[in-house]
């Protein structure tokens, strides 16, 4: 009841000091509420199970081949089956190869991301259905009938949650062909790995995964493969067994495993991987969050420490008067749970908005957090927050001792506890300073990664070009229909008001991930590589004559592609200048001899004829905002190309174009999906969102903190100019100037400022080695960026000084002495 009591005129005395409670309140919220939200997506994106049974048993493998610059070769058929034989630490493979169709049947026909896998990939990643079936090995084998399982996403968002649509019949349009599918189930919520899909289809639905050359080709790799670890192994078991057996394999086959190429094979646990992407970012913003904690906590310290030093004298008068020491701490503690509190509820307020734009944030970079809100059973969190920061503000100040009572007297005991209370108000001061620096140099890193990357255009059009999906419709046509297809629909798209240039070709720049990752070995005549080594890579590019037109790039020599470049006639390439630097430095490229040497080619229908060099264009990245050098060999579409996507590039505003490209498409074929109309410019800044996203989350976090410090700064000189009223007023009164005394608090905040930089070097330069062993990703700023923070927290002090000194420098001597 005592403590009750204690909350009651904690209340009542707050609400004297409204403007000190709503600070402290809003203060606490800023930090307690970052974190709460901070700490929701890393629960839901890295520490919360995945849905599928067993998850410690599912396991991830991965081929690379680093000297090839390829992170993930995927595998082909006859590697799954080499290592799939025989092993015992692992019960089972399941295996995975993205493809992308064109769904015709349910609704309106559109290109849509999917998955073939084989009949034990639902069983080995642990999943159930929440309608129907899944896949099993009964739907293995090319004789088996088309099946469709649907995600649980595309059926609630594209069929409504029909429960009616199991037995459905679909068409499915790939690059090789169609087949028909029937809808079997609808697949329970859970991560889409290792890519985001709305449908899952057995083999048989995709022409190319039964072609021979897919089931034989030992280097026609485009499958993910998992595996479930066998009961009572470990995944270091896993591991050996598999690096065992994936040395045999190399050992028997070292035609394909060439030593320079330095493939490898690695196994981590699925959870592991999915949240491989996530995890740093989202630990270095906890970190974040922590250090904004840190400070709002400082600043409310301040702020209470002030208040308390003020109330001393009552505090002496309390404890003269028979108040134990325990009673005194337990009416601070009162206090500091009703400032916390306060803040604590506020922070719930605020937590809500900030997980929606964090969820979107960390969408980037986990699916997992893809519409994700506000985990409310984790109030717990901003309440244990809350707890903390409310025992350390009771904590921190200095109660007045008996001993000093008697020395000093009740109307001293105020100066007495002042001195020390000072000097713990600087070092929050510092602590402020430190964490707000440490935040400020990070985001100086993001903003000047941003600076760079918006300031590095493209050297093509961008904001004139617009691209268009128009994915392959192979039913019933053969493949000289399709071509003839896009050829008229160059003619008539040409042909409209307000287009200049029309075009076609495979990849649409910076959006079409998995055909612009496409390389391709080659050799040409008389240019031999140094040290017998392998033949060249080069990035495959196939577009329609007029591409380069379209896209504004100038042919630098020879010419462009024709109409009359099609299938039986010579075969001809365009290559980039790096590619003729590279292999004919001071020689004309044109009319060389450039023959495909990849392995995989014999796969995928191109053949090893040779090709002669018609024309060079300037180097472009079309990959990459950032460009890194490549060699780009380009391809016409009628000579053994592929198609898919369209080019306008407008007079006017492209946009307006859209309506009348699609009207006169569906005027050819009702079922041709036209999706997904941009602009290259708009493609380009969707590439730029996470870093946009970074720079603003970031720089959000340091705005605030840097926001808070000012006011903590600001309030220790105010207190510190009010506790040397005296002082000042005996200095003016033997003749200090107004300047001086100005020019003394000034300096006495920069000083602070200036010892919280030092001290934020030095713990950002430990912190950045520290974790630089464990992470790679971390690296420290740059000169410019340390600069850059330090200036700013320099020029703020000096702000956040700048009222208590101007205070200071207006004290009246006389009136300082008769007050004292």
């Amino acid at each position: 009841m005592s403590f009750l009591r204690d909350l009651k005129i904690a209340l009542r005395s707050l609400s004297r000091v409204p403007t000190l409670w709503i600070t402290v309140a809003l203060t606490l919220a800023l930090g307690i509420g970052a974190n709460a939200a901070i700490f929701s997506v890393v629960r839901a994106v890295l520490l919360r199970p995945l849905v599928n049974q067993d998850e410690d048993r599912l396991l991830y493998v991965r081929q690379s081949a680093p000297g090839i610059a390829d992170p993930n070769t995927t595998f082909s058929v006859p590697e799954i089956k080499d290592l799939g034989t025989g092993l015992k630490t692992i019960s089972e493979l399941g295996t995975f190869s993205e493809i992308d169709f064109t769904m015709v049947g349910l609704g309106t026909p559109r290109e849509i991301p999917a998955g073939v896998v084989d009949g034990n990939y639902f069983h080995v990643m642990g999943l159930r259905p929440v309608l129907g079936r899944l896949l099993t090995p009964s739907d293995d084998g090319p004789n088996a009938a088309g099946a469709v399982v649907l995600t649980y996403k595309f059926w609630r968002d594209s069929t409504h949650s029909d429960p009616h649509v199991l037995g459905k019949v679909v068409r499915l349009e790939s690059v090789m062909g169609a087949r028909s599918a029937t809808i079997v189930g609808v697949l329970e919520p859970a991560v889409p790995y290792p890519v985001a899909t709305e449908i899952i289809a057995n083999v048989v639905t995709s022409p190319h995964h039964l072609s021979a050359t897919m089931v034989t080709g030992r280097e026609h790799r485009m499958t993910e493969v998992f595996a479930r670890l066998a009961p009572g192994r470990t995944l270091d078991d896993a591991r050996a067994e598999l690096h065992s057996a994936y040395g045999a394999m190399m050992s028997a086959h070292p035609e394909v495993y060439k030593p320079e190429d330095r493939y490898s094979i690695e196994v981590t646990r699925m959870h592991d991987q999915i949240n491989s992407r996530a995890n740093t970012i989202l630990w270095v913003l906890f970190a974040a969050s922590g250090l904004l904690f840190v400070i709002a906590s400082s600043n409310v310290a301040n702020l209470v420490l002030a208040r308390t030093v003020r109330r001393s004298s009552e505090l002496s008068v309390r404890s003269a008067l028979g108040a134990s020491r325990a009673a005194l701490r337990r009416s601070l503690l009162a206090e500091s749970l009703v400032l916390s509190g306060s803040g604590a509820i506020a922070a719930v307020a605020i937590a809500v908005p900030m997980v929606a734009v964090l969820g979107r944030y960390a969408a980037r970079f986990s699916v997992r957090a893809i519409g994700m809100t506000l985990d409310f059973s984790l109030v717990w969190f901003g309440v244990v927050l809350a707890l903390v920061a409310a025992v350390f503000l009771a904590f921190i100040p200095r109660l007045p001792s008996m001993e000093s009572l008697r020395v000093n007297g009740l109307a001293s005991g105020g100066t007495r506890v002042a001195g020390g209370s000072s000097r713990r108000l600087r070092v929050f001061a510092v602590l402020q300073i430190m964490a707000s620096f440490l935040l400020l140099a990070g985001s100086a890193v993001l903003l000047g990664t941003l600076y760079e990357l918006e300031k590095m255009r493209p050297p093509f059009e961008t904001a004139k070009v617009l691209a268009v999906n128009l994915p392959v419709m192979s039913y019933g046509k053969s493949p000289g229909q399709v071509q003839e297809f896009y050829r008229e629909v160059e003619r008539r798209i040409g042909s409209l008001p307000g287009v200049e240039h029309v075009s076609t070709g495979f990849s649409v720049p910076w959006r079409d991930e998995q055909g612009l990752n496409i390389r391709f070995q080659f050799s040409v005549e008389g240019a031999k590589r140094e040290n017998g080594a392998a033949d060249w890579r080069a990035r495959f590019r196939s577009i329609s004559p007029g591409f380069f037109s379209t896209l504004g790039v100038p042919l630098l020599e020879g010419r462009d592609f024709r109409q009359s470049d099609r299938d039986g006639s010579e075969r001809v390439v365009i290559v980039s200048q790096g590619v003729a630097n590279s292999l004919f430095p001071g020689q004309d490229p044109v009319n060389r001899e450039l023959r495909w040497t990849d392995p995989v080619m014999k796969f995928i229908g191109i053949s090893y004829e040779p090709r002669r060099i018609i024309g060079v264009v300037p180097d472009f990245d079309d990959e990459n905002i950032i460009p890194s050098p490549g060699m780009s060999v380009y391809q016409p579409v009628d000579q053994e190309g592929w198609q898919g996507r369209l080019f306008v590039r407008a007079k006017q505003d492209p946009y307006s174009l859209v309506p009348a490209i699609t009207r006169a498409i569906h005027q050819m074929s009702s079922d041709q999906p036209v999706e997904r109309a941009s602009t290259l410019e708009d493609i380009r800044g969707e590439v730029l969102t996470p870093d946009r996203l970074n720079a603003v989350v970031f720089g959000g976090f340091a705005a605030v903190a840097l926001l808070i410090s000012v006011v903590g700064v600001a309030g220790v000189l105010a207190f510190s100019v009010s506790g040397r009223t005296r002082e000042i007023g005996i200095r003016m009164a033997i003749g200090a100037q107004p300047r001086d005394i100005l020019a003394g608090v000034l300096l006495e905040g920069v000083t602070i400022a200036a010892i919280g930089v030092s001290s934020g070097v030095a713990v950002g330069f430990l912190f950045a080695r520290v974790v630089g062993k464990y992470v790679e990703e971390v690296h420290q700023p740059g000169a410019l960026s340390v600069i850059a923070a330090a200036m700013i927290i320099l020029f703020a002090a000096v702000i956040a000084s700048a009222v208590p000194a101007a205070r200071a420098a207006r004290v009246n001597a006389v009136e300082a002495l008769r007050a004292e």
